[in-house]
């Protein structure tokens, strides 16, 4: 079966792909470890064309160029419906609704052809997850499309090679960005005040969440930088040595990491609020800076001391006065010039200062003619090859001037703060030194404190490195002194032993210090709390264990709740750690110690299996496969087939979305013992289909038969699974086909065989399981000429096989219409019938007559011929053995409750029913037990040694042997110690060659066939003289009825030793009536002759 979900216009073929690409070059998956050097030598993401649905449903009604094909009439019948209820839902001709749902379809293709750079290889026939722009700007997702579905296309890509680990990170933390845009920008004016706060709240989780993805790409993703030796002219200076040694420091390199982090996030921040508010900063007056109210007040002679004299910008501090009131504007400028440092942007921060009038404070930020000393790589190349601090240093020394700057700037956040001076002129000053104690009472976020604190270590280390480069130093004693705390010298020479007792030790004392609510503001401790935020504190760390332990706690079902499957009150966490998970996998995949590995596969794959459910909760089954094909074997199995039980009773859509995420992300057949299969699904599908399943029964257990008839309709359902078609696209398309059709062969005549031995009471109702099977089957067996060869002999048996059940079946479908017309005409009085009703009849009964002879009277081979050589040696000590599900059903039809003794009475009855020689020299053995599963059901085990025609040799005799002939008769209700008439109703049925230990060798499949020749034929011809009688009555020839009695007493035909004895004189009932009618026949044309 073909299935095209989604409708999308013709699309143009796709560009050839850029080599980035090319899955052949990145079919070696480059391991990344934190720091570790990347094989791409750019760290901006090539963004990604298209995604996980790789081709679109084809239109039901024609688009002018063709009409799609829909070779399976049930999916067709679904699309009109669909369609008719889409332009049912048009309104008037203002044509409204028409453009609304233009819109709704529209996104549903999923853009243009053109919006597509790529296909990620799966080109599947359904729409599944959109495509994403290749383009410089980051993608926006279309309207409706979610991040569910964002990120599940980028993983998907990233898990084909197309794209680097490390760029997918970056695409899931601008796709969070985006979408947080989106909320923002549709929740504006258009809510309430309580609904816009919601979506507000959202908003930023997702800008959160956005954030931790972009540390774990720092920390995890972004290769390490090389210094090329290009860009050191000798000699060296005191930058230059900075860079070099952050380069190869860990310490010093995680702290770069996370201060460029944090700066990246304020930069965003900054960029957002210009977009919304127009200009993050420079709100002061034009004038700020020049202090003219300070100059005119000096022009007049006042001679106030409290007032500075000049209005140099060291004036306020060297003469310990102060500016006039009207002039403290000046602080405003130091507020956005520290905003501006915090977001990394130090040349927009002096040119901030120049544009207000204040050079000189330009200076003190940039020192050494504006060269950038931050130490990394981008200051480095900024910087070029300049000679400026070359040539200061080549005068005082390596590092000299360097720690010149740092003392002034010390001094002056000293002097500021002990005049209560301004606290972001304070700031700014104590930020160049590091003196942290100056710097976090203004910062009241988390992210500012943290970024404080690491900037500041990260300058300690790089201040001592430079400090071995001093002629004249402290010694050891001194030194050792600073570090305790006492600062025994203050001049330039000891820096930076005056700030070296405010940094923290490792990256453990700094986390610990944001806990502290006397070191650090309390929103910055109480922000420490919040999920995203001890997220990225794990990861700072490396303590990706710990990690993956607090996302569980927080995902996990409470423990009243054991229900993973309920719905989820954080999707989006869910998601995350899910994402989490997979990346960390495969960014981790070889470099890893096996503690960690066995916590990212126990605790990885119990978020994974979190999100799967989520995802398929919110019916996006689509999605599904990505995720669930990377979970262990077993889980992986267990999730497809609960998910696909589930579904049983749903649209076919939606039914073929499933299977798709599953024979598209999972091999068909797998080599590898820890990966799971589309083929080991599906058995365990089918075999938990034919278990017995424990039911809810009325308290009088009167709704027993009905629910039974329910659980055969859906083991008849379940043969859908084998009749989807798989996407061309999947590699040996042709063969899965193939062998998906030879499996539901073989399984469809497994349920045919129980099917049948539970439609034998004469009703009008048809059984439902059988002929669902038929419809299913009825479309792919169209094409088995092209998908399988009868060559092989266990396909040509099976085919052979179904073709009987396929005859047998249409004969009880007509048989039943025929008993259904006249048990219909039997409720009105002969003389109201008319003519038609009693010629409806006739004409139901002759074709019951004529498919009942085509049947019986088959010229090749007997109809279910059981006819089977067996695969032993009589040297080898091989048992039968034949179990059953069961219930026991009254005459009347309803359910018979079986207890301990009538399970007894049961046993001895089917012992009854073979004679003490087979007993003794096959070893018979009879086992009926209550089912555990369903109290209204028994178990039944029949076991015997194989015997010559029997297990051994050749089974000539079509008739099931000895475990066929006692089943036979309590499927026939003819036990003799036995309650009369008790029957049983089969529900599984399974019989199989075993060894003396009770393993199973291989299956007896002609013991089952043979039974249900055993219980068919004789119904088959007893319903036939059925017919010949009413026809007899009727007043047509009895001549089929003379073939029936000669057929049965014919030995060639083999067909007396399948009647039981209560089905013998049911016969011959039926023949003295047939004679009867003859004989009263032969008297009317007597009569009328004479």
């Amino acid at each position: 079966m073909e299935v095209d979900p989604s409708p999308s216009p013709p699309s143009s073929r796709p560009p050839p792909l850029p080599g980035y690409f090319d899955p052949e070059s990145s079919g070696r998956r480059e391991e990344y470890r934190r720091y570790r050097k990347r094989m791409s030598s750019s760290n901006v993401s090539p963004l990604l064309g298209s995604s996980l649905s790789k081709s679109s449903e084809a239109r039901l009604l024609y688009d002018g160029g063709s009409i799609p094909r829909r070779p399976n009439a049930g999916l067709l019948l679904e699309d009109i419906k669909q369609e008719a209820q889409d332009y049912s839902n048009l309104e008037g001709l203002d044509g409204s609704r028409m453009f609304s749902s233009a819109k709704r379809r529209a996104s549903l293709d999923g853009g243009s052809a053109s919006d597509a750079a790529y296909s990620s290889g799966r080109q599947a026939a359904r729409q599944t997850l959109k495509p994403v722009k290749m383009e410089d700007d980051m993608y926006v997702p279309h309207e409706g499309e979610t991040s569910f579905t964002m990120f599940a296309s980028l993983l998907d890509s990233a898990i084909q090679g197309l794209m680097p680990f490390p760029d997918v990170i970056l695409q899931f933390e601008r796709t969070c960005r985006n979408a947080s845009d989106s909320i923002r920008s549709a929740a504006t004016g258009k809510l309430r005040v309580v609904e816009d706060k919601l979506m507000q709240q959202k908003a930023q989780l997702l800008l959160d969440e956005a954030a931790s993805w972009s540390l774990l790409w720092c920390l995890y993703g972004k290769g390490n930088e090389d210094l090329s030796e290009e860009l050191f002219v000798p000699p060296t200076t005191s930058h230059q040595e900075a860079c070099r040694f952050v380069a190869v420091d860990l310490t010093a390199q995680l702290c770069l990491r996370i201060v460029l982090w944090l700066e990246g996030l304020a930069s965003e921040a900054l960029d957002l609020e210009k977009k919304v508010r127009g200009s993050h900063v420079g709100s002061y007056l034009p004038s700020s800076g020049v202090w003219h109210r300070t100059q005119r007040y000096l022009k007049r002679n006042n001679n106030d001391s409290t007032i500075v004299k000049h209005v140099d910008f060291d004036a306020p501090t060297r003469e310990g006065a102060q500016l006039l009131p009207d002039d403290k504007q000046d602080e405003l400028l130091l507020e956005d010039i520290w905003t501006l440092l915090r977001a990394g942007r130090l040349e927009e921060a002096s040119e901030l200062c120049r544009s207000a009038g204040q050079a000189w404070r330009a200076a003190t930020l940039c020192p050494f003619g504006g060269i950038d000393m931050f130490p990394s790589l981008d200051a480095l190349l900024r910087n070029g090859k300049s000679r400026t601090l070359q040539a200061i240093e080549l005068e005082s020394g390596i590092g000299r001037q360097w720690r010149l700057w740092k003392w002034a700037s010390y001094c002056a956040s000293e002097k500021i703060a002990e005049q209560d001076g301004g606290c972001y002129e304070m700031a700014v000053y104590a930020l160049q030194c590091s003196n942290l104690k100056r710097v976090l009472p203004i910062c009241m976020d988390w992210e500012s404190a943290c970024w404080a604190m690491a900037r500041s270590w990260l300058d300690v280390q790089v201040d001592l490195v430079l400090s071995q480069y001093q002629t004249s130093r402290p010694d050891g004693r001194q030194l050792d002194d600073d570090m305790n705390g006492a600062q025994n010298s203050v001049g330039p020479e000891s820096w930076p032993y005056h700030v070296l007792d405010q940094q923290p030790r490792n990256i453990t004392a700094l986390l610990q210090n944001l806990h502290s609510s006397d070191f650090v503001h309390e929103n910055v401790s109480r922000a420490c709390r919040e999920q995203h935020r001890q997220i990225e504190m794990n990861l700072m760390s490396g303590d990706i264990a710990h990690l993956l332990d607090l996302l569980w706690s927080w995902l996990s079902p409470a423990e009243e709740d054991q229900n993973t499957a309920r719905p989820l009150d954080d999707p989006e966490m869910i998601r995350f750690g899910a994402h989490v998970v997979l990346v960390l996998r495969y960014i981790f995949s070889d470099e890893i110690e096996d503690e960690l590995e066995e916590k990212l596969v126990t605790v990885g794959d119990l978020i994974i299996n979190l999100y799967v459910r989520y995802l398929f909760s919110e019916d996006q089954e689509e999605l599904v496969g990505v995720y669930a094909s990377q979970l262990q074997r077993d889980l992986c199995i267990n999730l497809f087939v609960e998910m696909m039980e589930l579904r049983l009773n749903s649209s076919l859509h939606t039914m073929y979305k499933l299977f798709l995420s599953a024979v598209e992300y999972l091999p068909f057949s797998s080599g590898d013992a820890s990966k799971a299969s589309f083929e080991e699904i599906i058995e365990r599908v089918l075999s938990r289909s034919r278990q017995t399943k424990p039911s809810k029964y009325d308290e009088d257990f009167s709704d027993v038969a009905h629910q039974h008839h329910l659980q055969s309709l859906q083991k008849a359902m379940v043969i859908q699974w084998l009749c989807f078609t798989p996407p061309p696209s999947i590699p040996d398309f042709q063969m899965i086909t193939g062998k998906l059709l030879i499996r539901a062969l073989m399984h469809s005549n497994t349920l045919f065989r129980e099917f049948s031995l539970i439609s034998m009471r004469r009703v009008p109702e048809l059984p439902a399981g059988p002929h669902k099977l038929l419809a299913i089957l009825a479309e792919p067996l169209k094409q088995k000429e092209n998908l399988i060869s009868p060559e092989d002999q266990e396909v040509s048996d099976n085919l052979q096989e179904f073709e009987d059940w396929h005859e047998y079946y249409s004969l009880d479908a007509t048989y039943r219409n025929w008993l259904k017309v006249e048990m219909q005409n039997a409720a009105v009085s002969p003389d109201m019938l008319s003519a038609e009703e009693n010629d409806q009849a006739v004409a139901a009964a002759k074709e019951t007559l004529e498919l009942a002879f085509l049947l019986l009277k088959k010229d090749e081979r007997p109809w279910l011929d059981a006819v089977e050589s067996s695969p032993f040696e009589p040297s080898q000590p091989i048992f039968l053995e034949l179990h059953a599900c069961a219930m026991l059903c009254l005459p009347s039809g309803e359910c018979m409750l079986p207890d301990a003794t009538s399970c007894t009475a049961l046993t001895s009855a089917l012992y009854s029913t073979a004679n003490e020689e087979d007993v003794l020299h096959r070893q018979l053995k009879v086992d009926v037990q209550v089912s555990s599963r369903d109290p209204c059901c028994i178990e039944v085990a029949l076991r015997c040694l194989a015997a010559e025609g029997d297990g051994y040799g050749l089974h000539e005799a079509s008739d099931g042997g000895l475990l066929a002939a006692i089943m036979a008769a309590g499927f026939k209700g003819e036990l003799s110690r036995f309650q009369p008439g008790v029957s049983m109703a089969i529900s599984r049925l399974d019989a199989w060659y075993s060894d003396g230990n009770g393993s199973v060798e291989s299956t007896a499949a002609y013991i089952i066939r043979g039974l249900c020749r055993r219980c068919c034929l004789p119904e088959t011809i007893l319903r036939s003289m059925q017919a010949c009688i009413s026809l007899s009555a009727a007043g047509n020839s009895l001549d089929d009825c003379d073939k029936l009695i000669e057929l049965v007493g014919s030995s060639e035909s083999g067909m007396l030793h399948l009647f039981s004895q209560q089905q013998l004189q049911e016969f011959l009932i039926f023949e003295r009536e047939c004679l009867i009618s003859k004989m009263e026949l032969e008297e009317e044309q007597l009569s009328s002759d004479s």
